[in-house]
């Protein structure tokens, strides 16, 4: 009995075309890629963020990753060819036997059966196939994003801490929201929706073109309105789905800004919440419980709001879809039937028809259908994009100029300014010399600690330039010290790398800071931002202090949550144990001045003055 496929010589048919069809995928892939990069702006805003990966150092293995997935993309089409082919052999082979039966044709019947268990063994030799395909193409996919997640992720967090632009990206005109979102969740989304897209994309293709040749020589003339349209299911197909994406996509075109709209909504609410968790302890001494409350769930009622129209928009595009699919289902069996009822289409040829008409309008409507993806890769990528632009402007805002100096500290014709131009500081020059010590004095808002901001590069309003020590020989000591992640001997350690300090010498400066109770802490894991006090924090900032043992220390109210006692013990021992560094602290407290022999005055208008202490 005859098949639909030589099967004998199949092997070498199939090795055949996936040559010849993933050679044409992979010009053609190339070619698409390269138009949308130049030609769409998702395509510019992709190539933006990830043309180092495909084009840098160790491009190699991310060309070979994309090369194997190409390859069992185009893979798949060929199995579910096969299959197509092996369906039709089944059901061919159960018509016959039926009507073998019928007849009361024993050979007939016999040569019936036999087909119908070849196709049963050529079944279970492609799935077999197709098995081992879908493990292989699951294992280099996850790997492939396994290695791009983390290239990315180092290469968007590096740009956001490059240049203090963490902190200066308030400062430019279209300020970023939640970049902890976009680093983790973004990210994600944007490589995992990449490859299945350009995967899926590619496959469809491929499955539309290897299909269209299967339905077009299964089709037959269809007579519409008294016309007769050869190969008609072809076009039927075409059309039907063309009409159908159309109208899916000006239901779904609103899903893009929906989507952005919701995950930075959803990113606010979760920071409002690490926020009353982080100031757990001064909403609790405020009773500000029900003030909270009332916040959070007014920005959760607009992630609810945003979600809803998010809903009804979705289940109209999934409404649509879902429509058109399951008419999709029966339509060939349909426009064959009047040949089948004729005996001019088999059983089998009637099946491979529906699965021909099946492969290519799923394939032909894969945009259509992973248009709300899409719509979500679009919103992933622009605030990636976002974030990148972010610290490319922050980095690009002005900052007083910065040289280096062996052991003194040097201000030439310093001037700071508010954000809307009111001066704080004019042409400030002064000189520090090894040993030299200098307080900052000056009512609230006269730019005492926005002059050290300025001094450490991270204010944009000021000009002028500044020579200190560079690296960790010049350290700025804020109000409140940040505490990383991790054990105490990270803790103490940072800005060093945990381990590069031994821990001998950190317990001798956790003591010489009374801070002696938590010395034998150093690999306990914890929340120390949360399990210390703000003096204990003070504290420990100056045990950072001794053990980096910089040559210029700038100190911002670094003392401020200590009593008069440890104050005094504190500036002592940083007198003692560095009586070569130099000094600037601004500090209310009159009893910091007594370590200080210089002050600067300032009027909070542009004036200040230089004097010595008594």
């Amino acid at each position: 009995m005859p098949t639909s496929r030589d099967w004998g010589d199949e092997l070498v048919a199939s090795l055949k075309w996936l040559l010849i069809a993933y050679s044409i995928t992979v010009v053609a892939f190339v070619l698409i890629a390269a138009l949308l990069f130049t030609t769409t702006r998702w395509g510019r805003q992709f190539w933006r963020l990830s043309s180092a990966y495909f084009t840098g150092p160790g491009a190699w293995r991310t060309l070979g990753f994309v090369a194997a997935l190409l390859f069992t993309a185009v893979g798949s089409v060929r199995v579910t060819v096969l299959l197509s082919y092996q369906s039709n052999d089944t059901y061919t082979a159960l018509q016959d036997a039926a009507e073998a039966f019928a007849g009361g044709k024993r050979a007939a019947l016999s040569a019936a059966e036999h087909a119908f268990w070849f196709s049963v063994f050529i079944f279970a030799v492609v799935v077999t196939v197709h098995v081992v395909r879908t493990l292989v193409d699951y294992y280099i996919g996850q790997i492939f994003e396994i290695h791009w997640r983390r290239w990315i992720t180092d290469r968007v967090t590096t740009n956001w801490l490059d240049g203090h632009a963490q902190y200066r990206e308030r400062f430019i005109d279209a300020t970023i929201d939640n970049p902890d979102q976009r680093i983790q969740e973004d990210i994600t989304t944007f490589v995992e929706n990449s490859r299945d897209l350009s995967t899926g994309a590619v496959a469809a293709v491929v499955t539309v073109v290897s299909f269209t040749s299967i339905l077009w020589n299964l089709s037959g003339p269809l007579t519409l309105f008294g016309a007769d349209i050869p190969r008609a299911m072809t076009f039927v197909v075409l059309i039907y789905v063309l009409l159908v994406s159309v109208i899916a996509f000006w239901i779904g075109r609103p899903l893009i800004r929906l989507n952005f709209r919701y995950q930075r909504s959803s990113a606010n609410f979760r920071y409002s919440l690490v926020r009353v968790r982080d100031n757990a302890e001064g909403v609790a001494f405020y009773r500000g419980e029900k003030n909270e409350l009332r916040g959070l769930l007014s920005r959760f009622g607009v992630v609810l709001e945003v979600y809803r129209r998010l809903v009804y928009r979705t289940v109209g595009f999934s409404g649509w879809n879902l429509g058109v699919s399951q008419v999709s289902v029966v339509l060939p069996l349909i426009a064959q039937a009047p040949r089948f009822f004729q005996g001019t289409i088999t059983l089998g040829g009637l099946q491979q028809t529906a699965t021909a008409f099946g492969q290519i309008h799923d394939s032909l409507s894969f945009f259509r259908e992973n248009y709300a993806t899409f719509t979500g890769y679009r919103a992933a990528l622009i605030r990636l994009d976002g974030l990148l632009s972010a610290g490319e402007q922050s980095r690009a805002l002005p900052a007083v100029r910065a040289e280096e100096l062996a052991s003194a500290l040097e201000l030439d014709h310093i001037s700071v300014s508010r954000p809307d131009g009111g001066l704080l500081i004019s042409e400030l020059d002064l000189r520090l010399n090894p040993g030299d010590a200098l307080v900052i004095k000056g009512a609230s808002g006269s730019g005492k600690t926005t002059l050290l901001r300025t001094l450490a590069g991270i204010w944009p309003y000021g000009t002028g330039s500044v020579r200190y020590p560079d690296g960790n020989a010049t350290m700025f000591l804020s109000q409140v010290p940040y505490l990383p992640l991790g054990d105490l001997r990270a803790v103490v350690s940072y800005p060093a790398e945990p381990g590069d300090i031994p821990d001998d010498r950190l317990r001798e400066a956790l003591t010489k800071v009374h801070l002696g109770h938590i010395a034998d802490r150093l690999a306990e894991q914890a929340d120390w931002a949360a399990i210390l006090s703000p003096g204990e924090q003070q504290r420990l900032a100056f045990a950072r202090v001794l053990l980096t043992g910089p040559r210029v220390v700038l100190l911002d109210e670094a003392t401020s949550a200590v009593d008069e006692g440890l104050e005094h013990a504190l500036y002592s021992l940083l007198r003692a144990e560095a009586p070569e560094a130099v000094v600037v602290s601004v500090a209310h407290r009159s009893t910091v001045d007594r370590f200080h022999r210089e002050r600067l005055e300032l009027g909070g208008d542009g004036s200040w003055a230089l004097v010595r202490s008594a």
